[in-house]
């Protein structure tokens, strides 16, 4: 299968990592990889923060660029949560028939990470060796714009040599949410002062997560309290084997 990897402007400026083991993953599955260089932001950070007329244009754009793709697969459910969840509504503001008809046809063949290998490939192994402690932290778009269940947790369970814990209160957003980390500040750290504490509870060495600006966010609290607990994207893990480990 042919799949284009909609990297996200998180990962491409912050992350560039997450794109190359997203990219290594799913060739190693067997899958052909291109990128389409024209691709840009998705309209997310415009959309939510009001400027919504703004987002129509990186709408279009968009749509134009992965025109051809037959699968288009993100690293990111914050992301595709905007293109699936967003963009149809997004597309009505533009009050244009025939962009809400291309949308339609967009939103199918757009998949987080972990739903295309479980949902759509069928695959809970990849073949990954990943020998830590890891917990997972479930992201608010995977949870409850997406629906990705446990997905993540199916891949991870999989993954020779891992020793992986459960997070209390996983469901718990971490206070970042974008922009709402700095209109709000004092709730959103608060938020992830809790989140900090149920991370070391587990005493994992690893917090996992299918979003990066969680990740940045996490990570940087937990920095701050030198505690020791590194932060990996799943794709990171997954694309580890006994011959090569990040």
């Amino acid at each position: 299968m042919q799949v284009a990897l909609f990297i996200t402007c998180f990962n491409d400026t912050l992350f560039p990592r997450v794109g190359i083991a997203t990219t290594q993953l799913l060739e190693r599955l067997g899958q052909t990889v291109t990128f389409p260089e024209a691709q840009t932001c998705c309209g997310q950070m415009h959309f939510n923060t009001g400027y919504q007329h703004e987002t129509i244009p990186l709408l279009q754009h968009f749509i134009d660029t992965f025109a051809d793709a037959d699968v288009i697969v993100a690293p990111s459910a914050s992301c595709v949560g905007m293109v699936r969840e967003l963009y149809p509504k997004a597309a009505a503001l533009a009050q244009d028939a025939g962009l809400s008809a291309a949308v339609q046809q967009l939103v199918p063949r757009v998949y987080e990470l972990s739903e295309f290998l479980v949902k759509r490939l069928h695959v809970t192994d990849v073949g990954a060796y990943y020998p830590h402690r890891v917990t997972y932290h479930p992201t608010c778009h995977s949870l409850r714009v997406l629906h990705v269940g446990d997905a993540p947790l199916q891949l991870l369970r999989a993954v020779k040599g891992i020793d992986l814990v459960e997070l209390p209160n996983a469901n718990e957003c971490c206070g970042f949410g974008g922009t709402f980390a700095i209109k709000n500040p004092d709730t959103s750290l608060a938020m992830l002062s809790d989140k900090e504490r149920c991370i070391l509870d587990t005493r994992a060495e690893i917090v996992c997560s299918a979003d990066t600006s969680c990740l940045l966010h996490i990570g940087g609290g937990l920095a701050r309290q030198r505690a020791g607990v590194a932060t990996r994207h799943l794709a990171e893990i997954l694309a580890c084997t006994e011959r090569e480990v990040f």
